[in-house]
C-alpha cells in the first residue's frame, strides 16, 4: 500500500482548487491535515474549499485552526467575521472585522480581499448604527447628564476628553466640558441685564466703525510672536472691559450694565493677570484653531449678546451653538475650537471665573502663585 505524503496531498489540492474543483480540493486537503504537522497545512486553503461545498462548519474549523497559529491573519480574519455574520452572530462579526481591519492598517489588505474589506467596513457601519438603536429603545426616559455621556462614550459619539492646560495643572478636578448655567445662582442676574447689554453693543457699534474692535491675537514687542493665522487679525475681535486685570476706562464707561453684570460673577483677581472680560467678536467665514487654555482652575463664561446662524464651539468631543439667552460656560483647559460658517457676526461677553470645585483657600495660593509667575524677572538669587 502506497502512502501519499501530505506534501503531495496538498500540491494537488491547491492545484484542484484552483481550477475549482472544489469536492477534490477539499478530500485532498482534509487527508493532509490528518498528516501533516499543523503549521505546514495551508488552513485558509482548506476553509475556502468547504465553503465552496457549503460545509461553514469546517470551513470555520480550519480558518480557527490558522488564528491558533497566527492571530493576526487579516484573510483569516476577515473570512471567519463573513461566516460569523452569515451565522446571525453580529457582534463576533464586528470583533473579528475590527480586529482585521486594525492589522490591515499596519500590515496592509491582501491581495484580492479589498472587496471583502470593504464589505466589512459597510456591514460594520451597519452594525454600530443598529446598535445604537438598540440602546436607544433600552434607554428611555430622562436620564442624567452623567449617564447621556456614559451611553455617548459606549456609542462612540463621545470621547474621554482631559484637561491639558498649557502652564498650571490642578488636580483632582472632574473633567467636564461644559457647565449648567443654572449651577450658578449669580447667572441669573447677568442675564437679567442681558437686555440692557444688547443695546449698549447696538450703541457702540453705531456711534464708531468696526475698528473699535482690535484683533483678539496679538505679539508683544519683547515676545515672539505666536504662531497663530488670526494674528493681528479683528475677524476675531476684542472689545475689553477688563484686561490682565486692570479695568478699561473708557469701554466700562460706555458700558455701565455690562460692568453691572460682570461684577454679579467670581471672576479671579490677580494682579497683572485676571480679570479678563470683553466683548468677543467673531466674523463670518473666521475659525478659531483647536487649542488649550493656560490653566484648569477656571471657567469660561459666554454670554450671548448677538447670536447668529452657524457658529459653533467645539469643547472635546461636544460641540455647542450659541442660542439667545443661553450661556456657554466650559473648561477651555480641554482642547477647544469656534467657527462662524454662517453669514452673520457673531457677538459673545466673555469672562473668566474660578472653577467652583476649587476651594477659597487654594484659590488664593494659585493667585499668589500666578502673580509671582508674571513678576519673576530671572535675576532672583
Amino acid at each position: 500500500m502506497t502512502t501519499i505524503s501530505p506534501d503531495v496531498l496538498i500540491t494537488e489540492g491547491l492545484a484542484a482548487l484552483r481550477a475549482r474543483d472544489a469536492a477534490r480540493a477539499a478530500a485532498l486537503l482534509r487527508d493532509a491535515s490528518a498528516c501533516a504537522s499543523p503549521e505546514r497545512m495551508p488552513w485558509p486553503a482548506l476553509a475556502q474549499a468547504e465553503l465552496a461545498l457549503g460545509q461553514h462548519a469546517a470551513a470555520e474549523a480550519a480558518l480557527d485552526r490558522q488564528l491558533a497559529l497566527t492571530p493576526r491573519d487579516v484573510g483569516a480574519l476577515l473570512a471567519k467575521g463573513q461566516l460569523r455574520q452569515r451565522a446571525g452572530d453580529d457582534r463576533a462579526a464586528v470583533s473579528f472585522y475590527t480586529t482585521a481591519l486594525a492589522q490591515a492598517a499596519v500590515s496592509g489588505i491582501p491581495r484580492g480581499m479589498e472587496g471583502m474589506a470593504a464589505a466589512a467596513q459597510a456591514f460594520m457601519g451597519e452594525a454600530q448604527g443598529s446598535f445604537q438603536r438598540h440602546l436607544d429603545a433600552v434607554m428611555t426616559g430622562g436620564l442624567s447628564p452623567a449617564m447621556e455621556e456614559a451611553l455617548g462614550l459606549l456609542r462612540g459619539t463621545r470621547e474621554i476628553d482631559l484637561q491639558q492646560p498649557s502652564l498650571f495643572y490642578y488636580p483632582g478636578l472632574p473633567q467636564r466640558r461644559f457647565y449648567d448655567p443654572a449651577e450658578f445662582s449669580w447667572m441669573e442676574g447677568v442675564l437679567d441685564l442681558l437686555p440692557a447689554m444688547q443695546a449698549e453693543l447696538a450703541a457702540v457699534m453705531a456711534e464708531e466703525a468696526e475698528d473699535t474692535f482690535a484683533p483678539y491675537v496679538t505679539a508683544s514687542e519683547d515676545r515672539p510672536a505666536p504662531n497663530n493665522p488670526l494674528l493681528g487679525d479683528p475677524a476675531w475681535g476684542a472689545f475689553y472691559f477688563w484686561k490682565d486685570g486692570a479695568a478699561v476706562a473708557a469701554n466700562a464707561a460706555r458700558c455701565p450694565a455690562t460692568m453691572a453684570a460682570l461684577a454679579l460673577a467670581p471672576m479671579p483677581i490677580i494682579p497683572g493677570r485676571a480679570p479678563n472680560a470683553l466683548w468677543s467678536r467673531l466674523k463670518p467665514g473666521t475659525h478659531i484653531a483647536p487649542h488649550t487654555g493656560m490653566l484648569n482652575t477656571r471657567l469660561i463664561c459666554h454670554v450671548p449678546i448677538r447670536t447668529a446662524f452657524g457658529c459653533t464651539l467645539r469643547v472635546g468631543s461636544e460641540t455647542r451653538t450659541w442660542e439667545p439667552g443661553v450661556p456657554l460656560i466650559f473648561d477651555d483647559s480641554m482642547e477647544h475650537e469656534a467657527r462662524n460658517a454662517g453669514p452673520e457676526t457673531r457677538t459673545v461677553l466673555l469672562f473668566e471665573i474660578w472653577r467652583p470645585e476649587v476651594p477659597e483657600e487654594d484659590r488664593a495660593a494659585i493667585a499668589r502663585l500666578l502673580e509671582g509667575i508674571a513678576g519673576y524677572d530671572g535675576t532672583a538669587a
